[in-house]
C-alpha cells in the first residue's frame, strides 16, 4: 500500500468519525426537542385549570359566556386561572358564583331558563301545561 491509499483511509475514517458524532449529537437535540413539546403539551391550558375548580352548573355558564362573548370570557378565563395557580382562589366556583362574576364585571351573560310545575306527580315545563291549558279551556 502507499503512502497516499493510508492517508486517504485515515480521511475517510476521521471523516467517517465526524459523521457519526454529527449524527448521534443531531439525535440527541430531536429527543430533548421532542421531551420539551411532551411537558409543553402537558401542561394544562387555562380554561382546563378553571375547569376542574367548577362546581354545579358552573361548566354550563362558561360555556353559554364563551358563545356569547368569546374574547371577554377567555380574558376571565385567563385571569382566573392565574388567581387558582397562585392560590387566591381555593373554593369551588359554581354556576351561581361564575355568573355573579361575569354580571359584576359588565359581561351579561344569558341563560336558558325554563320553569318545571309537578301535574299528576310528573315534572312538566310551565310552557307546556299553559298551552295545554289554553286548548282545553276553548
Amino acid at each position: 500500500m502507499s503512502e497516499e491509499d493510508k492517508d486517504l483511509e485515515r480521511l475517510q475514517a476521521k471523516r467517517l468519525a465526524e459523521m457519526r458524532k454529527n449524527l448521534s449529537s443531531q439525535q440527541e437535540q430531536e429527543k430533548i426537542a421532542a421531551l420539551q413539546k411532551e411537558q409543553k403539551d402537558n401542561k394544562p391550558s387555562s380554561r382546563e385549570i378553571v375547569i376542574k375548580r367548577l362546581g354545579y352548573r358552573g361548566l354550563e355558564v362558561l360555556q353559554n359566556a364563551e358563545q356569547q362573548f368569546p374574547k371577554e370570557t377567555q380574558i376571565v378565563v385567563l385571569k382566573l386561572s392565574e388567581l387558582i395557580l397562585s392560590g387566591d382562589i381555593t373554593e369551588v366556583l359554581d354556576g351561581g358564583n361564575l355568573l355573579a362574576l361575569f354580571r359584576s364585571i359588565g359581561i351579561d351573560v344569558r341563560m336558558k331558563t325554563k320553569i318545571n310545575v309537578e301535574k299528576d306527580g310528573k315534572f312538566v315545563s310551565l310552557s307546556d301545561k299553559l298551552s295545554k291549558s289554553t286548548f282545553t279551556e276553548e
